[in-house]
């Protein structure tokens, strides 16, 4: 099977159309309580590597689903218009992929984390057990 387009092309094309963000930068911006982390890794990873305190897990599977109010899955926490949702996986190739997803879907208040939790872990970003996350997120989705 021949592919016309590699992942590596699709990763480089919407890292040039999504805002992306440093996880320093997105650490500075915590406490203002405008922007809202969006864990987008499978839940094997979080369960392996934890996740970031107050972020909402959202499978990438599922992300389309839960942003879209006209879906039977939608999760209201995606309705806040005075939110920035900053997404993140594990090295930022899906999180770019996914953002731009979600800005074709008319979502103009998104971005990612360049380096996903790699980064975040690296720039000593805060992280969490998922089984703490899940305590103490119940209820927010």
């Amino acid at each position: 099977m021949a592919i016309s387009k590699g992942f590596r092309e699709l990763v480089d094309e919407a890292m040039a159309q999504v805002r992306t963000y440093t996880a320093g930068d997105v650490m500075a911006r915590l406490d203002a309580g405008e922007i809202q982390l969006v864990d987008i890794r499978d839940v094997r990873e979080l369960e392996r590597e934890g996740t970031v305190p107050g972020c909402v897990n959202a499978p990438r599977g599922m992300l389309e689903f839960w942003v879209d109010p006209q879906s039977p899955y939608f999760k209201p926490v995606f309705g806040d218009d005075a939110k920035e949702y900053v997404l993140f996986c594990a090295a930022g190739w899906r999180s770019a992929l996914a953002a731009k997803t979600l800005q074709d879907m008319g979502m103009h208040n998104v971005a990612h984390i360049d380096g996903g939790f790699s980064a975040w872990s690296k720039a000593g970003g805060p992280v969490q057990s998922y089984a703490d996350h899940k305590t103490q997120s119940h209820g927010r989705r």
